[in-house]
C-alpha cells in the first residue's frame, strides 16, 4: 500500500465503516512519557459521537509516573481536585489506518479543558505554541527523527517473568549496515515497514546498528508536528508487530553497557512560501537566520536537556567514544559534537544528537524551536565549528551527566519559563522529581552483585 493511501479522510473512513471493513477506532493522545493513551471506540460510535461532540478521558494522564501511579506535586490533576475529565479533541487531519490491527483506524487528539480551553501541559499543545511563536517570524520548522531500538527474541512476557536479565538479542554480534545481519530479522522489519506505510508514512530505509540486535528504520522528514504524530504511532505499532511476531523490542535510552538507542532529530526552517530559510551567502553556505538558530542550540541546550533526555536511564548514554555527544559544540558532518549540521543547499539543516529513543518527540522539538528563536531574538553570533574530536573538549560546555543536573538547569531556566510557561516548566520539573525518587528509592541488581556476599 502506497503511504498516501493510509491517511483518511472522514468521508473515506464513513465509505470504510458502510463497507464493513473498519469497525474500530482508536482516540489516542501522547502522555508526559511519549506514549499513546486512549480509547478503543465502536467505529460507528466515532463517526456519531466522538466527531462532533469529542471524547473524554481522566486527566491523571497527565499526571502519573510510567507505572501509572498516581503522585503528588501536580497543579492541574490530584485527588484534591478530585482527578476529573479533560476532553480529547480529534485532530482529524490525523485519521488513518492501522494495518496491524484488524478493522482498525486511529485518531491523535489534542486536550481541552472542559470550557474548550487548552491543556498547557499536553506535549502537543506545547509544540503547537512553539510552532505559532515561530510562526510570528514566518518560518516554519521541518523535522525529522531517527529512532534505534534493539530486538530481542524473547517475547514481551517472557521478558517481564525474567526481570528483563538474560534476554536474547535478535542478533548475536555488531550488524551495522549489514545485510546478513539485517535480512535474518527482514520478516518483521519488512512487517513493520510496510505497517507503517499503511498508516500513512513514508518510510526511507532500514539498517542494522552496532549493539546485537539493534536497528534503525528511517522516515522522510515532514512538518514538525507531522513527524512528532508519526514518531509516537510508530513506536507503538512497532512494539505492537514485535509481540505478534514473538519478539520484544526497546527503545530505551540505555539497555546494556553497550551503544545506547538514539534519536538523531533532523531540523530546518522555511518561510511561509516554502523556500527554505538555512542556505545563504554567509560563512559556510549558512544563511544569517541558521547561524542565530544553531547559535541558540549552543547557548540553550544545557538548560533544555531534560526535554531530550526525560529518564534517569536517559543519561547512561552520555558517554565519551560512544556516538552519544557529552560536549556541546556544532561540527559539519561530526558525529562526535551534540549538535551535527548535515546537507548542503536546500538540504541544508541541523541535528541534534542529545535525544535518545525513550525522548517524547513533541517535547525534544518543541525544545529546538525554543532554543532556536532565543538565537533569532537575540541575534545570537554563532562560535567556529569544532574540527576533529569533540569528547576531547572537556573545556567546551558538556551535557548534563545526571537527571538531577538537568533538573536544576531547567529549574533556573529563564529562557525555558519565558517561552513554555511557569506552569509546564513546574510539572515537568515534577515529573522529574518523582523519577529521581523513584530511582533514588529503587534496590538495583547492581547493588545486590556487589553487597549480598561481599561486603
Amino acid at each position: 500500500m502506497r503511504h498516501s493511501e493510509g491517511l483518511l479522510t472522514l468521508d473515506r473512513l464513513r465509505g470504510l465503516v458502510d463497507a464493513g471493513e473498519i469497525d474500530t477506532v482508536l482516540v489516542a493522545l501522547t502522555d508526559m512519557q511519549g506514549r499513546l493513551q486512549g480509547k478503543r471506540c465502536g467505529a460507528e460510535y466515532f463517526l456519531n459521537e466522538v466527531v462532533p461532540h469529542a471524547a473524554e478521558a481522566c486527566n491523571y494522564l497527565l499526571a502519573v509516573d510510567v507505572e501509572m501511579n498516581t503522585v503528588g506535586g501536580y497543579r492541574m490533576s490530584s485527588w484534591d481536585r478530585g482527578y476529573g475529565d479533560f476532553v480529547l479533541r480529534p485532530d482529524l487531519s490525523t485519521l488513518r489506518r492501522v494495518p496491524w490491527h484488524e478493522g482498525t483506524a486511529l485518531v491523535l487528539a489534542d486536550i481541552e479543558w472542559l470550557d474548550g480551553s487548552p491543556v498547557p501541559a499536553s506535549p502537543r499543545q506545547i509544540l503547537r505554541r512553539q510552532l505559532d511563536r515561530l510562526a510570528e517570524h514566518n518560518l516554519a520548522a521541518f523535522v525529522g527523527t531517527e529512532l534505534e531500538f534493539i530486538v530481542f527474541d524473547d517475547s514481551y512476557e517472557e521478558a517481564w517473568r525474567s526481570g528483563y536479565r538474560d534476554l536474547s538479542p535478535a542478533n548475536q554480534y555488531n550488524v551495522d549496515y549489514s545485510m546478513i545481519g539485517t535480512g535474518r530479522l527482514e520478516p518483521l522489519l519488512r512487517d513493520i515497514r510496510n505497517g507503517m506505510s499503511g498508516a500513512g508514512m513514508y518510510v526511507e530505509s532500514a539498517k542494522g546498528e552496532c549493539n546485537p540486535g539493534q536497528h534503525e528504520i528511517a522516515f522522510r522528514y515532514a512538518d514538525a508536528l507531522t513527524t512528532c504524530d508519526n514518531h509516537s504511532i510508530y513506536k507503538t505499532g512497532a512494539k505492537e508487530i514485535a509481540a505478534r511476531h514473538g519478539k520484544s523490542l526497546t527503545f530505551m535510552a540505555k539497555y546494556n553497557e553497550r551503544e545506547g538507542n538514539s534519536c538523531h532529530i533532523h531540523i530546518s526552517l522555511r518561510g511561509t512560501d516554502g523556500t527554505p530559510a538555512f542556505p545563504g551567502d554567509g560563512p559556510n553556505g549558512f544563511a544569517p537566520v541558521m547561524e542565530r538558530f544553531l547559535a541558540g542550540q549552543l547557548a540553550c541546550t544545557r538548560e533544555l536537556t531534560y526535554f531530550f533526555a526525560p529518564n534517569i536511564n536517559s543519561y547512561k548514554r552520555f558517554v565519551a567514544g560512544s556516538f552519544a555527544p557529552t560536549t556541546i559544540a556544532w561540527g559539519r558532518d561530526n558525529r562526535t559534537c551534540a549538535l551535527r549540521v548535515v546537507g548542503h543547499g536546500d538540504s541544508l539543516r541541523m541535528e541534534n544528537r542529545v535525544a535518545g529513543g525513550d525522548v517524547n518527540p513533541y517535547l525534544a522539538v518543541a525544545a529546538l524551536i525554543a532554543a532556536g528563536l532565543h538565537g533569532i531574538r537575540e541575534d545570537l553570533a554563532l562560535e567556529p565549528e569544532l574540527v576533529g574530536n569533540a569528547y576531547q573538549h572537556g573545556d567546551r560546555p558538556q551535557v548534563p551527566a545526571t537527571m538531577r543536573e538537568a533538573a536544576a538547569l531547567l529549574a533556573e531556566s529563564k529562557l525555558a519559563r519565558a517561552a513554555f510557561g511557569d506552569e509546564v516548566v513546574e510539572h515537568y520539573l515534577n515529573n522529574a522529581r518523582v523519577e529521581m525518587a523513584a530511582f533514588d528509592a529503587a534496590v538495583t541488581d547492581w547493588e545486590k552483585v556487589r553487597g549480598f556476599e561481599r561486603l
